[in-house]
């Protein structure tokens, strides 16, 4: 079965949303309105839907692991596509809850990010920012809801590790980018040089 993957052409130069039958990058009208994201620029690699969706579900909350080197080498095509990857100075996982770890026993991105970064030969570190708090869960609000939702909800741990450097964080899905841009804006309020996201999934929107 064909997975969905996103284009390489036609996209956000910010948000990587795609275009059908566009050449080139343009800016999407969130990423150039008052509500743009945090972050410079982001990779994903499939879209949210179909066999990818079933399959990303699994890995994240089944203990389905072994789908890793598989999403890897998605997140690693579409990183080398749309990303400078040799620019990239550190790799981070996205930080997930005390609460949400604690009932899913294991953090899904920080198997993602350890083996990206492992391949692209760059620094990874889980330490460099954490979540606070136990903000409702996104998938139950709208795109406003969401914004007000994760605000305050990181802070920096090792700030030495950021500052002046170009961060890629690595998530399983990203849907409208309100928590990619969250922690974007934390990193960069501790002095982070640029914020890239690479996403195993992009949401159809």
């Amino acid at each position: 079965m064909r997975m969905p993957f996103v284009p390489t052409e036609g996209c956000c130069r910010v948000c990587g949303k795609a275009v059908e039958d566009l050449d080139g990058e343009y800016l999407c009208e969130d990423c150039g309105g008052r509500d743009a994201p945090a972050f410079d620029r982001a990779a994903g690699a499939v879209r949210f839907e179909g066999r990818a969706r079933e399959l990303i579900l699994g890995y994240k909350a089944a203990r389905r692991l072994w789908l890793r080197d598989d999403f890897v080498d998605w997140l690693e095509a579409a990183a080398r596509a749309r990303l400078d990857v040799s620019a990239v100075d550190l790799v981070m996982p996205m930080p997930t809850t005390v609460v949400h770890r604690f009932l899913r026993g294991y953090n899904q991105c920080e198997y993602l990010a350890s083996e990206l970064a492992r391949r692209i030969r760059r620094l990874c570190r889980r330490d460099v920012i954490s979540r606070c708090g136990s903000p409702m869960r996104q998938a139950e609000l709208d795109e406003a809801s969401r914004r007000e939702n994760v605000k305050g909800t990181f802070f920096i741990r090792r700030p030495e590790f950021v500052r002046g450097r170009t961060v890629l964080v690595v998530d399983d899905v990203m849907t409208t980018g309100s928590t990619l841009s969250e922690c974007a804006h934390t990193l960069k309020s501790a002095g982070a040089w640029r914020v890239w996201c690479a996403t195993v999934a992009q949401a159809v929107r």
